[in-house]
């Protein structure tokens, strides 16, 4: 079991599946997200802060930030995203005690990479804390291409045997995300 690995200079942590690569390290991310590409497929996982928006609805929330992605995904055309499934995530299993609530979204986009004419199919689990208490939700993305476009640029990635991430280690990510400093929020 890998160990939880620092989020935001240590003020969260959550255990990140194997073969992932840091982004920060590659290229310069916005201060509210933590990026991290699977070396070997076109899987990424991606950490953010957001406003929390007090006017969605806590069962509204995780469509709400899902079709929010969509749109700076260029995916809001009708039939270019579809959500499959929400689920409350349960207190219990979380080692984030203090989001008021838990969701996962699992939905797919057609998304295009670097406004590239192809699109590819993507299979988007969205986890989201919500912790109104700090203004602010987290939340979770994990983007699991299905259909690779063979005249994308992400086309050559798939010829490799590396293990690709699944739904188990996005859902022990979601599982182990720890708050460890309040005040990242202030």
């Amino acid at each position: 079991i890998s160990e939880p690995r620092p989020l935001f200079g240590g003020a969260l942590s959550a255990v990140i599946p194997p073969s992932a690569t840091d982004i920060s390290e590659l290229r310069e991310i916005p201060d509210n997200q933590e990026v991290f590409a699977h070396a070997h497929t076109d899987q990424s996982l991606i950490v953010e802060l957001v406003e929390y928006q007090a006017q969605v609805a806590d069962h509204d929330a995780p469509r709400y930030h899902f079709e929010d992605i969509a749109g700076s995904n260029k995916a809001l055309e009708p039939g270019a995203y579809e959500v499959a499934s929400v689920v409350a995530l349960p207190k219990a299993e979380l080692s984030l005690s203090e989001s008021s609530s838990a969701w996962m979204l699992t939905g797919t986009q057609c998304v295009s990479k670097f406004n590239e004419e192809a699109k590819n199919t993507v299979t988007l689990h969205l986890g989201l804390f919500r912790l109104p208490q700090v203004s602010t939700d987290i939340l979770v993305t994990f983007n699991d291409p299905q259909a690779i476009n063979p005249e994308s640029s992400s086309a050559t990635a798939e010829e490799t045997h590396t293990e690709p991430w699944t739904l188990l280690d996005f859902q022990r990510m979601l599982q182990s995300l720890t708050l460890h400093a309040p005040g990242l929020f202030g």
